[in-house]
């Protein structure tokens, strides 16, 4: 069965220490991995939802997301797929641009390349 990347970009694995606030109760949490729009968090001892609104702040920067996806890999663990409602740029203090232009001329690279194997036989 073939299954679309629903994805608006790609994701880099990556671990970033972030505050994600409920209302006004923070909690401690890390990033697995982000994109430009979003993230994968690894939050413990508080319960999100899909469609809950959260705050995330890394460092100085603020912006607020919204929680897409939830999976509860451990008893007091949660991963969640959050995506931003407020785009910033390089709310991650990384630059993730030049990396994914990579990795799509990659995949033309290898697209052409194997084009080119298959009409050659």
């Amino acid at each position: 069965m073939l299954m679309l990347n629903r994805r608006k970009a790609p994701r880099k694995k990556m671990v970033l220490p972030v505050k994600v606030s409920i209302g006004k109760v923070p909690h401690l949490a890390h990033t697995l991995d982000i994109s430009p729009t979003g993230a994968r968090l690894s939050v413990h001892g508080t319960q999100l939802q899909p469609g809950m609104i959260i705050s995330l702040q890394r460092g100085l920067t603020k912006a607020k997301f919204r929680v897409q996806w939830i999976r509860q890999p451990g008893p007091d663990q949660q991963q969640a797929g959050i995506e931003s409602l407020e785009p910033q740029n390089n709310f991650w203090g990384v630059d993730l641009s030049d990396e994914f232009e990579a990795k799509e001329e990659m995949q033309t690279l290898l697209a052409v390349l194997s084009h080119r194997s298959k009409s050659a036989m």
